[in-house]
């Protein structure tokens, strides 16, 4: 059965933004109002992070944001509580993306199960180990309809990409440096000749190319290359400094689209 990941992917191969926000930033209530705010500007999937106390793989950015969530009291629970509400109002595809230790201290089948049930469509744990969720998630996973989607960087070899591509039912996120998240200006030729590497291997999957997105000239390379791009920490700190959340991420979500916005 296809979720709402595979029928965008199927529907709509170019140009596909997704955007990360971490929930409970700035405040506890806002995941909710944020997800519906980018729903209605035309993001094409939301990607909720679930806020962890050493997230090492994230730039100060987002880093931040984490420490702000955790204070304001978010937990997976209450994600997973808001999800629900989400849903009634929202109906693209919504990805939860963090470490993976909150996910085992909740039960992962509990996890599987609660966060299909709430309208998640997949998760992205980038320490999970490949083989380790090929033995003892896959299925479970599959069971739910919940996708699973692995990282693959500038150093990540071909036989890996190929193995990643095999066990993946969703899309492929492409880091585009070897390095923590962050917002960046532009590509640079070693990125620009990883992407197209990885487009010439004609995966079976698509992939969305994350890390330095951050206007629309990124999104716009980004996107000439993989099926989209996945923005952060450049949405994180518009929301640090949003005056009105609504009207903000209309007009972020637009100038990356068309940056004569």
């Amino acid at each position: 059965m296809k979720n709402r990941i595979n029928k965008l992917l199927s529907n709509k191969p170019k140009d596909i933004l997704s955007v990360y926000y971490t929930a409970g930033f700035p405040t506890l209530n806002d995941t909710g109002t944020i997800a519906e705010s980018l729903a209605a500007a035309g993001a094409d999937i939301i990607e909720i992070g679930i806020p962890y106390s050493d997230p090492v793989a994230d730039g100060p950015t987002i880093q931040a944001s984490n420490t702000v969530a955790l204070k304001n009291g978010m937990r997976l629970s209450t994600l997973i509580g808001q999800v629900k509400e989400i849903r009634k109002k929202v109906d693209i595809p919504i990805i939860l993306m963090g470490y993976i230790n909150p996910v085992l201290q909740y039960g992962i089948d509990k996890f599987a199960a609660d966060a299909s049930a709430a309208g998640v469509d997949g998760v992205i744990l980038p320490d999970m180990p490949m083989d380790e969720y090929i033995e003892n998630y896959k299925e479970l996973f599959d069971l739910v309809n919940l996708s699973n989607t692995f990282l693959i960087s500038p150093t990540t070899s071909e036989e890996r990409v190929r193995k990643i591509d095999a066990v993946s039912d969703g899309f492929i996120y492409a880091v585009s440096a070897s390095s923590i998240t962050g917002a960046k200006g532009k590509f640079d030729k070693q990125q620009l000749d990883y992407f197209r590497r990885i487009k010439n291997m004609n995966l079976k999957n698509p992939y969305l190319i994350g890390f330095g997105i951050s206007n629309h000239e990124t999104f716009n390379t980004a996107s000439s290359y993989g099926a989209g791009a996945i923005v952060g920490s450049a949405f994180v700190e518009l929301l640090k400094n949003a005056k009105h959340l609504e009207t903000d991420i209309t007009t972020f979500v637009k100038s990356l689209r068309n940056n004569n916005v």
